[in-house]
């Protein structure tokens, strides 16, 4: 088992799930840049936090808010592109939204998200 810890923005607000059998999943993305200027190149990380700790964070994980997560890495490929994936164990909110909780919530100007997500 790798471990990872990563800090980054949201890609967008996290979502939360449940399954078939009724648990429950926080599903969010998480950008991680890497260089400056035109070399600068953005790492996508899909996250999933299990059960009752990602249900009581939902509300406050929005896009833009910067984070540092930490958990178990898995990677995978598609299109031959690496996908990489974190069940998180920890999340640090760095910052959030001023306007968590209105309908028109304003990311944090820091972040870039002009990369597109890959998947």
């Amino acid at each position: 088992m790798q471990s990872a810890t990563v800090s980054g923005n949201l890609g967008s607000d996290a979502v939360l799930r449940s399954t078939q059998g009724g648990d429950q999943v926080l599903a969010f993305n998480v950008g991680v840049k890497q260089g400056f200027g035109d070399k600068a190149t953005t790492n996508w990380f899909r996250c999933s936090m299990w059960g009752k700790r990602g249900a009581n964070i939902a509300q406050y994980l929005l896009k833009g808010t910067k984070v540092v997560v930490s958990g178990d890495l898995t990677i995978g490929s598609f299109e031959g592109k690496p996908q990489y994936e974190i069940r998180v164990n920890d999340v640090e909110m760095m910052s959030r939204s001023e306007n968590a909780g209105n309908s028109q919530r304003q990311p944090d100007p820091a972040y870039d998200d002009s990369d597109s997500v890959p998947f």
